[in-house]
């Protein structure tokens, strides 16, 4: 029985601390458009750029990020790992290239745009060291 309990805690809390990043990116515009919400697209190098992965622990998986978040952002992540172990599916590696070729041409990471809910650009950023309430106001000054 203890064994369970400890095994239910840790599912609930890995489960708690999940992103809510959408499936696809049409999914992700449109609930941004039906609940009226920012939509910020992440280009990530989730296996080799490090700030891409100091910005995933800092931020992106901190509690307070991640309740605000619920509540006020829709997030897509465009990821583009190098690890064979690591590959997505070809369709998203097309739709990957195709948001990078249209909103990261310079190819940055991180680099995060953020649009408002009729999917208009607002701003972008990258990472900084700096507290996760201050990436949410920034986030929201745009």
């Amino acid at each position: 029985m203890r064994y369970f309990l400890t095994l239910l805690l840790c599912f609930a809390y890995l489960g708690g601390n999940a992103q809510n990043f959408e499936p696809s990116w049409e999914e992700a515009k449109e609930k941004a458009k039906t609940e009226n919400k920012t939509l910020l697209l992440i280009f990530s190098g989730s296996d080799w750029c490090i700030p891409c992965i100091k910005l995933e622990k800092e931020v992106w998986k901190d509690n307070l990020f991640q309740s605000y978040a619920k509540k006020n952002y829709v997030l897509y992540r465009a990821d583009f790992p190098k690890r064979k172990k690591n590959q997505l599916p070809q369709d998203l590696k097309e739709t990957h290239a195709i948001l990078a070729e249209q909103y990261n041409p310079e190819g940055y990471f991180p680099y995060v745009v953020v649009f408002d809910e009729k999917i208009k650009i607002k701003g972008y950023f990258g990472y900084e060291k700096k507290e996760t309430v201050d990436y949410i106001k920034q986030i929201d000054a745009f």
